[in-house]
């Protein structure tokens, strides 16, 4: 039996506009190029080029092209001109005809030649190819050098590489085969290389070294029977184990801190990678103390609709290419909204948090940070808590004292003796400025911390500072200990 029955109920719908918007509010700098770029890839209807007509025009409202021909604006080519260009070859027309000298050398940006590199992988296997080893142990090699992680430590079981080596080239590789390359590949350079831990690393290394003394018996002897307690910095202990007095202590140890834990260090050129800050807002200070915000665009072109699709478009071609000029150019009109959205809002919420942290922007002194949420901002320029979110996430600002991150500024509040919220930063940087200028052979404890922050008028409990101390990874007394 059939029944009508009627019902209420609230959704909520994004716009195509809204969803471009949020998927761009995201992104940084860099990767809204990207982003552009793939865009004009996969767009036709998008060129570069400043905008000429309003993105609220609706797709079927495009201007005729006759109508800007005396403008004094760029002639664009029409359908007519793409079908009468092929009746030209390219060698009908000189290349100094058609160069035009219009580029000067500022124009030229600077950019970082490409070096070519080869991982530390790639060197180890160099090394390894000058022995004289068959093609079975070339194999074995091989894998077990792909198999080394990013500090050089093989930490995969020889058991589980001999099964693996046998199961991907169907023949049976022994343990032992796979030990004997593991102690010829820690015969390569640098020492270290392949140990399967942090100790077993030092020891390579320490067995490495040609002056064996005294100093370098006592450092093997550390490494290898009281690894836990150097690890610890327990100088007590191993003195009191090794019956070894303070002075070959200190000369041990300072052996010891010669030595690389992480021995792929070395051989990794961190130096070709280009891993430096893009920002993504730029703060200009004008007169009266007034500071202006302003976006980093970086190669970021402008955008527009290209007008030759707009002439075709109201040609009516066919109803399936209508169809097509259509979808592509609300696509392009709504990415470009987007952008300009994107641009309105970060600039209001950069804006306001200027505006918050005013006395810090001015200064760039960390204690002048006031405390200050999402819930903030997002009062100030009336948008949604997630909005700020994602504006601020990953983003950059160039200041004069240096690159900031936003996120940074965002810091709860700690009430001080006196009454007023200061910025749980103010009370990191005091803590960062104690264990600084401690006696190292004697540091503060967490309560001792405490103790001096009270002094300086924070009042915060012994598990803040610990938490804060984590933060700002220093470790704790025991370790910060040095003799």
């Amino acid at each position: 039996m059939q029944r009508q029955t009627q019902t209420q109920r609230q959704t909520l719908k994004y716009s195509p506009l809204q969803i471009q918007m949020l998927n761009l509010l995201h992104l940084t700098t860099m990767e809204l190029e990207q982003r552009i770029k793939e865009e004009l890839e996969e767009n036709p209807v998008l060129e570069e080029g400043k905008e000429e007509t309003t993105s609220e025009d609706t797709v079927d409202e495009f201007q005729d092209a006759d109508d800007t021909s005396g403008s004094g604006e760029e002639d664009y080519p029409t359908v007519q001109d793409y079908q009468d260009w092929d009746e030209f070859r390219d060698d009908d027309i000189p290349d100094y005809k058609t160069y035009a000298n219009n580029q000067s050398a500022d124009n030229e940006l600077y950019t970082r030649p490409m070096v070519e590199s080869i991982s530390f992988r790639d060197d180890l296997k160099q090394q390894v190819h000058f022995l004289r080893l068959d093609e079975r142990q070339q194999l074995v090699a091989d894998f077990i050098l792909d198999s080394l992680d990013e500090d050089g430590f093989l930490r995969r079981e020889s058991e589980v590489i001999a099964d693996d080596i046998s199961f991907a080239n169907s023949m049976f590789i022994d343990t032992e085969e796979v030990e004997l390359m593991l102690r010829v590949i820690q015969q390569l350079d640098p020492p270290g290389i392949a140990a399967k831990d942090l100790r077993e690393c030092l020891l390579i290394q320490l067995q490495r070294i040609e002056n064996q003394d005294e100093c370098w018996g006592w450092a093997y002897k550390i490494v290898s029977d009281t690894f836990d307690e150097l690890g610890s910095r327990n100088y007590d202990k191993i003195m009191r184990v090794l019956s070894i007095d303070e002075e070959c202590l200190k000369k041990a140890i300072q052996l010891i801190t010669t030595l690389n834990p992480k021995p792929a260090s070395g051989l990794r050129n961190d130096s070709l990678v280009n891993e430096s800050i893009k920002p993504d807002f730029m703060l200009r200070y004008v007169e009266d103390g007034e500071i202006e915000v302003q976006l980093t665009w970086g190669n970021s072109p402008a955008l527009r609709l290209n007008k030759l699709f707009t002439q075709m478009a109201e040609q009516k071609i066919d109803k399936a290419t209508n169809q097509f000029l259509k979808n592509k150019m609300n696509s392009a009109k709504w990415f470009i909204d987007a952008i300009k959205q994107r641009e309105n809002t970060m600039l209001s919420t950069l804006r306001a948090i200027v505006k918050l942290q005013y006395d810090y922007f001015q200064t760039g002194d960390i204690k002048k940070l006031r405390p200050m949420i999402l819930k903030d901002v997002a009062e100030i320029i009336d948008m949604d808590i997630s909005t700020v979110s994602r504006v601020t996430t990953n983003k950059y600002v160039q200041t004069p004292f240096g690159i900031v991150l936003l996120k940074d500024l965002f810091t709860e509040g700690v009430t001080n003796e006196d009454g007023t919220e200061v910025s749980n930063r103010e009370i990191q940087e005091a803590i960062r400025e104690i264990t600084a200028a401690e006696d190292k052979r004697h540091p503060f404890n967490d309560q001792q911390i405490t103790d001096l922050l009270s002094e300086k008028g924070y009042s915060v409990a012994r598990r803040t500072v610990a938490k804060y101390r984590e933060q700002l990874n220093i470790p704790t007394a025991r370790l910060r200990v040095t003799i």
